[in-house]
């Protein structure tokens, strides 16, 4: 099984919907990911990425299949030197190591295309598989943003997750 990222492609649709439409998918995000995440929201986003420039939302592939999305959202002003990594798996795929190697990669494409210092997540306080994956692939804990995440009415913590661009 190789894992590889790679850009989205209009025939990722049905894996799109299928592995995206998943509330324990959802409670991990930010409410601008869609739940339910229908055909519509899929084009949508298909429609947004596939053609984009610069590339920041790659896909999770397995096999010639997606699986998951990870991308960039790249900061501008003073804090143009970072940007923040983000990332969702299918859920039949979750415990397997293909998340931890997907970051690997994304991290070596983002220091290799974009002139960053500073990558990091915003990890919800109740996903600790998402700290592991982030812990494996070199990001160190920077802090904790109390109580700054109201997700399905819960209030939580935001753990920052930075890493640093090796000099």
């Amino acid at each position: 099984m190789a894992v590889t990222i790679r850009q989205w492609v209009s025939t990722d649709l049905p894996n799109l919907v299928l592995y995206a439409n998943n509330i324990n998918i959802w409670n991990n995000l930010r409410n601008y990911f869609p739940t339910p995440y229908t055909e519509a929201d899929a084009i949508a986003w298909l429609e947004k990425t596939i053609d984009a420039s610069p590339i920041v939302n790659l896909a999770i592939d397995i096999d010639g299949q997606a699986i998951g999305g990870i991308g960039l959202i790249l900061n501008s002003d003073v804090y143009v030197m970072s940007a923040e990594i983000g990332y969702w798996l299918g859920e039949p795929f979750w415990g397997q190591g293909i998340a931890t190697e997907a970051v690997r990669q994304m991290v070596d494409y983002t220091f290799y295309y974009y002139d960053i210092v500073r990558l990091y997540a915003e990890v919800f306080e109740i996903n600790k598989a998402s700290m592991r994956v982030l812990e494996k692939n070199g990001f160190y804990l920077e802090g904790v943003r109390r109580k700054a995440v109201l997700k399905n009415g819960v209030l939580m913590d935001d753990y920052i997750w930075v890493k640093l661009r090796p000099w």
